[in-house]
């Protein structure tokens, strides 16, 4: 009778899974293997997807001795690790204990899920041995003197190595001539491995850990001999391949569409670090920034009819979304106009800051208010603002057309903001259009145009002649929102 391959199953989801190779090409090969022939995949064949990239590596015939440099295989690492992000893998297998000793500066530096496989081994040891209990490692001198399984097991567990010379022996036997690293699996390598592992046992080793992938070539042989040994590439595969190996989320990282306009883009990102409540440098936010003030200007495509500018702006969040970013922030509220046709082609969202911004007036001074914007003329053309504020139940008015006039010449004026003055003529023009306002009932004030905080500040109650009224900054409200997203989007790093 012809058998059938289990359908997949409708509730699961695609997961696509990339295998770091290279650094140990044999073991690296046995870790697909056994991602292949695990449970989860067998079970459900047509959920998973697997790559597997190998790359020429310099020193990759480098013993990992004590002393030895890990700068070239960390590059390695990255690059691998970069290749994966931009294929859209799930989460990155990294089978090379001597690389999970910095398996976290990797993890910082790209925005997939880079798979703890000391994690993986730990989760394995909690279910089968008794916290007190003597493990015995198998470990090269590099991750013997790192510290790596003190950090996962030390406080837990009794931890027991070969001696120096039966060290130096499983060293040769597994990175000499005719080692295990070059396929010699049995022999006087297997041997030497073995009476090493008799070694720990006699020193009260219940279980004989690995801490080299190559180990998992030769465990088979090793269990058949009596020693309880355990095989790593096993248990990282079914670790892969559970929920759990979907626990480690990335670190949060804010994209910035950024030189619409330049001095606008460093505002803004000045007061995300105001804002952020950290204690130090690693605290703050992850930011990547195209600065690219090429972007055809906003204003003249709406007024004129000039360059239009969705295909430079969308280019430039696609390539944030490549450089890994979790949300996009344009600081710039004219470009906003744009937002729409772009956004349903970006898998990461861009944070509204005209939405965040009324709803942030409705919520602290209340629906019905008459709300004053202060923005270009292609702003007001387009009516972004006035269709958020309609939703918020908020009520926008707009200069007449002769303190239209003034608004834009302190913005594009030859002594206006972009041209790089922020006090003088352009501030008193922008303060006579303010009034305006004020005199045609507004209560609080937008400074809808990124460049006009540089010259009015964010104030709750702004001094302008007669009248008191609130001065609201989208680029303040912005940061605030971005910030409010990276902490909800971020989860500290377990230490052990």
């Amino acid at each position: 009778m012809k058998g059938k391959s289990k359908p997949s199953s409708g509730s699961s989801f695609a997961r696509k899974l990339g295998i770091v190779g290279g650094l140990g090409s044999l073991a690296g090969g046995d870790l697909f293997y056994k991602l292949v022939k695990s449970r989860a995949v067998l079970e459900d064949q047509g959920r998973y997807h697997f790559l597997f990239e190998q790359h020429p590596f310099k020193d990759v015939l480098m013993p990992l001795d004590r002393g030895a440099n890990m700068t070239s295989r960390k590059f390695y690492v990255f690059q691998v690790c970069q290749t994966f992000e931009a294929s859209e893998v799930n989460a990155v297998l990294l089978p090379c204990f001597a690389s999970h000793t910095f398996r976290e500066e990797i993890q910082e530096e790209i925005g997939i899920p880079v798979l703890d496989m000391m994690a993986a081994l730990r989760k394995h040891i909690d279910h089968v041995a008794e916290r007190g209990s003597t493990l015995g490692i198998i470990a090269s001198d590099y991750v013997r003197h790192s510290g790596l399984f003190e950090r996962y097991f030390g406080n837990d567990f009794k931890l027991v190595y070969p001696d120096d010379d039966e060290q130096s022996g499983l060293m040769d036997a597994m990175y000499g001539v005719n080692g295990i690293k070059d396929g010699y699996l049995d022999g006087v390598p297997l041997e030497c491995v073995y009476q090493a592992c008799l070694s720990l046992q006699d020193q009260g080793a219940t279980l004989i850990l690995p801490g080299m992938t190559e180990f998992s070539l030769i465990c088979g042989d090793l269990q058949r001999r009596g020693i309880t040994a355990l095989d790593i590439n096993e248990i990282y595969a079914g670790f892969a391949t559970s929920q759990s190996g979907q626990l480690t989320r990335p670190p949060f990282k804010l994209g910035i569409v950024g030189g619409v306009g330049p001095a606008a883009t460093v505002d803004f990102m000045g007061k995300v670090v105001a804002h952020t409540p950290a204690g130090r440098d690693q605290e703050h936010i992850k930011m990547v920034v195209e600065q690219n003030p090429q972007i055809p200007d906003r204003t003249a495509n709406l007024l004129y009819d000039e360059t239009d500018p969705t295909m430079a702006m969308y280019a430039t969040c696609k390539r944030l979304e490549s450089a890994g970013a979790n949300a996009i922030a344009i600081p710039c509220n004219t470009a906003h106009a744009f937002v729409e046709r772009i956004q349903s082609h970006l898998r990461v969202p861009i944070v509204n800051m005209l939405t965040e911004t009324v709803e942030a007036i409705a919520q602290r001074y209340g629906a019905g208010k008459t709300v004053g914007l202060l923005a270009t003329s292609g702003t007001i053309k387009s009516q972004v603002y006035h269709e958020a504020a309609r939703r918020a139940g908020l009520h926008v008015i707009t200069p007449g057309v002769d303190y239209q006039v003034l608004v834009m010449e302190s913005i594009y004026g030859e002594r206006g903001v972009k041209a790089g003055f922020t006090g003088g003529i352009c501030k008193d023009q922008l303060l006579t259009a303010a009034e305006h306002l004020c005199e045609l009932g507004a209560d609080v004030l937008i400074l809808g145009c990124t460049e006009l905080p540089l010259m009015l500040e964010h104030s709750e109650a702004y001094k302008i002649k007669k009248h008191t009224v609130a001065l609201i900054d989208p680029t303040t409200i912005l940061a605030l929102k971005c910030i409010e997203l990276a902490r909800e989007n971020t989860v500290k790093p377990h230490r052990h």
